[in-house]
C-alpha cells in the first residue's frame, strides 16, 4: 500500500504511478518499473490527483528536494499516461 501525493488516499502500488528525482537529469521522472533508486512519490493516474498534488506543492515534500519544476512534473506525468492510456481519467 502506498499513499497518493494528490488525494492522500492509500492504494495498491500497481494502481499508482511512481515518480523519482533523477539527479543526473536534474528532474523528476516517471519510474514505470518501480525499480529506480531513491525516494519515490506515488500518484493516481488521474487529472484530479495531479492537480491536487500541484496545488498542494506536494512534490518537494514527498521527494525531499528543494526545487521542483511543477510544470515539468505535470508534463512528464501526462506524457506517461497518454502513452499508456488514451487520456487521463477524471475519475479516481
Amino acid at each position: 500500500m502506498r499513499t497518493c501525493v494528490g488525494c492522500r488516499q492509500r492504494s495498491e502500488k500497481s494502481a499508482l504511478i511512481r515518480l523519482v528525482w533523477d539527479p543526473a537529469a536534474a528532474q523528476v521522472v516517471v519510474d514505470p518499473d518501480k525499480t529506480l533508486p531513491g525516494r519515490g512519490a506515488h500518484l493516481h493516474p488521474t487529472t484530479r490527483c495531479l492537480e491536487q498534488a500541484l496545488r498542494r506543492r506536494a512534490w518537494g515534500r514527498a521527494l525531499r528536494i528543494d526545487a521542483v519544476d511543477a510544470q515539468q512534473v505535470s508534463t512528464e506525468v501526462r506524457k506517461w499516461v497518454s502513452a499508456h492510456d488514451d487520456s487521463m481519467s477524471t475519475q479516481q
